[in-house]
C-alpha cells in the first residue's frame, strides 16, 4: 500500500510541476485553465487518502514522505487559488501608463514594467541619477536563484560584500507578491563588481561615483558594475535592484536586456539626525532607518543622543550619567550598541556622525556632578525653550576632565570618526545668569554681567572642550556646530575659526545670517526648519493648537528646497543638507512615517540637485514609495493607491 500510495503522490506532484511549469501568462488562458484542473484532481484524489495515510504513518517512513508530499502539494495548490488572474494591465500612451484589460493580451504589461520604459528615460529610479542613463526597450526574463555575484579579491571588503549580497537578495525577494509562484526558467545572472580601491576610508572626500552596465548575451545577462570607492559599488548594486522589476502578469523577476548609467552624487553629505533623547528608539529601529537610507543612497545618520531630558549612552568611566539619567536601564546603549549601528551603517554606505550637546541640552545624569545650572528650573520659559532645562556650569574646571572621558570613550565606540558634532545651540544667557557662584566667577575675572560677556563665557567653554576633544582623537578633525547666537556676527568672528568650524544651518532657509558666514568661509550643513524640521506640523506638547514650527511640512517642500538657490554663487561651500528629527513626539511606533517617503524627496535634491519640479517627479515618488514599504519600512502613504494605478489623473491642473 504504501508504495502505491507513494507513487500516487509523486504522479500528482509531477503533474502539478509540469502543468504550472508551462506557460501560464494569463490565468483565463485554455492552458492554465486545464493546468488548474489537472493539479486540482490530482488532489482530490489525494485528499481520499489522506485518512488512511494518517493512520498508518508510524507504520512507514515512505508513507512520512508521502504525507510531506501532499502537504506541500495542498500548499502550492492554495496558492494557485489565492494568485487570480489580474484583470489590468497597462501599456504606455503618450509617456504615461494608462490602465487596459489585459483580455489575454500579450502586448500589456504590469504597472512595474510600463513605468520602467514609460515616460521619464530614468524609470522609477530614485534617486534620479546625474549622468548617462540610456535603457533598452526589451526586458529579459531572469531566475533569481541563476544570479551570481562576483566581487573584489580584497580581504578587507570581503565581509562588506557579502552582506551586502545578502541585502540585494532580500530585496529582490520582496519584489513577488505574497503567495505568487515564480514562473519557472530564466536566464543566469552574472553581476561582475570592480572596485579600484580596497581603501574603506568614508569622508567628505570619498567618492561615491559608480557605473552599471547591463547586458544580454548568449543566453544569459551579464551585469558589470564599476566604481572607484566600495562605497561607490555599493550605490551601483543598490540601483540594480531598481532596475529589476516583479511582472505580476507573467510572475517572473524581470530586467532590462541594456542599460548603460553613469552616476555620483552632488553634495557630499546626505542625511538625517535623529534625537533619541526626548524618546528612546530600539538600536532596530535605527537600523531600519539606516536600512531606508541605504535604499536612497543617503550616506549620513546624524545621531543627536543625548539631551536634557534623558543620557541613554553607558560611560564606563561615568556610569552614574546613564545610571541616574536613562529613562530605564533597558533604554541605554552600550558601547558594543554603538559600534553594532557604526559597522551596520557602514556596510550600506552610511556613516555615523556623533552630537554631543553642550554647554546647553544637558540635564538628566548629571545630577550627582554639581556641573551644570538651572536643572529643571520653573517656570521653564524663562530659562530655556522646553522643559527640562539645564546647562553645563563653565566656570567648574573639573567638568573638563568629565568631558574629556566622555569624548574618549565617543572616540572609541564611534570608532574614530571623521568629524564631531558639538552641538552649541538654545544656550540661555538668563540660565547661566541665574547662578549666584556663576556671576561671582566671571566679576571676579573682571568681566560684566552682559550679554558680550556671557558670549565670553560660552567661548571659554568652547575652546576648552575642543581641546579636550583634540586630545583624545589625537587629530584635528572638523567640529560641527549648531547655529546660535555663538555664530552671529560679531561673535561669530572672535570665537569660531572657519578653517576648524562648520555650521549646521537650522533658522529660516531666507535667514540673512547664512549669507554672513558664507562671506566669512564657512562651509554648512542646512538643516533650514521651514523645509527640514520633520517634527513640525503636529499637536503642542507644552500648550494646546499646534506646535512652534507648524505647518507640517511635505515631501513637496522639502523636494523644492534647492541649496543651490539659498547658497547662490558660494554653492560649493554647502556640503549637503540633513532631515532633523526632535523626538517629542515620536518613538519607535511612529519613527518611519516621520521620516519617509519624504526624506527620500531630499535623498533626490542632494544626490540629483534636479531642476525640474516636485510635479516632474511626483509619479516615480508614488512608485518609490510602494519600494520603501516592499521592503519592511511603514512609510506614509501620498496619495489613494487609485492615483498609482492612473498615473496623471489626480494632479488639479487648473
Amino acid at each position: 500500500f504504501s508504495g502505491r500510495v507513494v507513487r500516487e503522490i509523486e504522479e500528482a506532484e509531477d503533474t502539478y510541476q509540469q502543468t504550472w511549469a508551462g506557460d501560464h501568462h494569463h490565468f483565463d488562458s485554455p492552458s492554465c485553465s486545464k493546468s488548474y484542473k489537472n493539479a486540482t484532481r490530482a488532489l482530490l484524489t489525494l485528499q481520499s487518502q489522506l485518512v488512511y495515510v494518517s493512520k498508518r504513518i508510524n507504520s512507514n517512513p515512505m508513507t512520512m514522505r508521502g504525507l510531506i508530499g501532499l502537504i506541500g502539494l495542498f500548499s502550492a495548490v492554495a496558492a494557485i487559488r489565492v494568485q487570480a488572474s489580474p484583470k489590468w494591465g497597462y501599456e504606455c500612451v503618450q509617456g504615461r501608463c494608462k490602465k487596459v484589460e489585459s483580455l489575454n493580451r500579450e502586448d500589456v504589461v504590469s504597472l512595474g514594467v510600463c513605468r520602467l520604459f514609460c515616460g521619464e528615460d530614468v524609470g522609477t529610479l530614485w534617486p534620479k541619477p546625474t549622468g548617462t542613463v540610456k535603457v533598452g526597450n526589451t526586458l529579459a526574463h531572469i531566475d533569481i536563484d541563476g544570479i551570481l555575484f562576483k566581487f573584489p579579491d580584497y580581504q578587507t571588503q570581503q565581509d562588506y560584500w557579502e552582506q551586502s549580497q545578502q541585502r540585494f537578495f532580500d530585496q529582490i525577494k520582496a519584489k513577488v507578491v505574497k503567495n505568487h509562484v515564480l514562473r519557472k526558467g530564466g536566464k543566469k545572472v552574472v553581476v561582475d563588481v570592480v572596485v579600484d580601491k580596497e581603501d574603506l576610508t568614508f569622508d567628505f572626500n570619498t567618492d561615491e561615483s559608480y557605473r552599471v552596465d547591463v547586458k544580454e548575451d548568449e543566453g544569459n545577462v551579464g551585469v558589470k558594475i564599476v566604481a572607484p570607492t566600495y562605497y561607490g559599488a555599493r550605490h551601483g548594486v543598490e540601483t540594480l535592484s531598481q532596475l529589476i522589476v516583479y511582472d505580476n502578469l507573467r510572475t517572473e523577476l524581470q530586467i532590462p536586456s541594456s542599460v548603460n548609467i553613469e552616476d555620483a552624487p552632488t553634495f557630499k553629505h546626505r542625511g538625517v539626525s535623529l534625537d533619541t533623547s526626548r524618546n528612546y528608539f530600539s538600536v532596530e529601529a535605527i537600523k531600519k532607518t539606516i536600512d531606508a537610507l541605504a535604499m536612497v543612497k543617503l550616506n549620513t545618520f546624524h545621531w543627536h543622543i543625548t539631551d536634557s531630558h534623558s543620557f541613554p549612552v553607558h560611560i564606563k568611566s561615568h556610569p552614574e550619567l546613564a545610571d541616574y539619567g536613562a529613562y530605564s536601564p533597558e533604554q541605554v546603549y552600550t558601547a558594543d550598541d554603538v559600534r553594532d549601528v557604526v559597522r551596520y551603517a557602514r556596510i550600506r554606505g552610511v556613516r555615523v556622525i556623533p552630537e554631543f550637546d553642550a554647554p546647553a541640552h544637558v540635564g538628566e545624569g548629571w545630577q550627582k556632578k554639581n556641573m551644570t545650572v538651572c536643572f529643571n528650573a520653573q517656570p521653564w520659559s524663562r530659562y530655556c525653550v522646553e522643559p527640562p532645562c539645564g546647562q553645563l556650569d563653565p566656570s567648574n574646571d573639573a567638568l573638563y576632565d568629565v568631558l574629556e572621558d566622555i569624548y574618549r570613550e565617543f572616540n572609541e565606540m564611534f570608532e574614530q570618526p571623521f568629524v564631531f558634532h558639538m552641538g552649541g545651540d538654545e544656550v540661555s544667557v538668563s540660565c547661566w545668569n541665574s547662578s549666584v557662584e556663576l556671576q561671582q566667577w566671571m566679576l571676579k575675572r573682571g568681566w560684566q554681567l552682559e550679554e558680550s560677556d556671557f558670549m565670553r563665557l560660552w567661548g571659554h567653554f568652547q575652546d576648552n572642550a575642543i581641546q579636550r576633544w583634540d586630545k583624545v582623537a589625537r587629530t584635528k578633525v572638523p567640529i560641527i556646530l549648531w547655529t546660535s547666537r555663538l555664530t552671529d556676527v560679531p561673535y561669530v568672528d572672535d570665537y569660531l575659526d572657519k578653517d576648524r568650524y562648520i555650521i549646521q544651518i537650522w533658522t529660516k532657509g531666507d535667514d540673512p545670517k547664512i549669507e554672513d558666514l558664507l562671506n566669512r568661509g564657512f562651509n554648512l550643513i542646512f538643516s533650514n526648519y521651514d523645509a527640514l524640521y520633520f517634527d513640525c506640523g503636529f499637536q503642542g506638547w507644552v500648550s494646546d493648537g499646534h506646535n512652534w514650527c507648524s505647518p507640517y511640512i511635505g515631501w513637496q517642500t522639502v523636494y523644492e528646497n534647492s541649496l543651490s538657490a539659498l547658497a547662490g554663487s558660494k554653492v560649493k561651500q554647502v556640503l549637503g543638507a540633513e532631515a532633523a528629527l526632535w523626538s517629542e513626539q515620536v518613538d519607535d511606533f511612529a519613527l518611519d512615517s516621520r521620516f519617509w517617503p519624504r526624506t527620500s524627496a531630499l535623498a533626490e535634491r542632494l544626490w540629483t540637485d534636479p531642476t525640474d519640479t516636485w510635479r516632474d517627479a511626483e509619479s516615480r515618488m508614488l512608485i518609490h514609495r510602494e519600494r520603501l514599504v516592499e521592503n519592511g519600512i511603514a512609510a506614509d502613504s501620498l496619495q489613494p493607491q487609485w492615483c498609482i494605478q492612473n498615473e496623471g489623473d489626480c494632479p488639479n491642473l487648473l
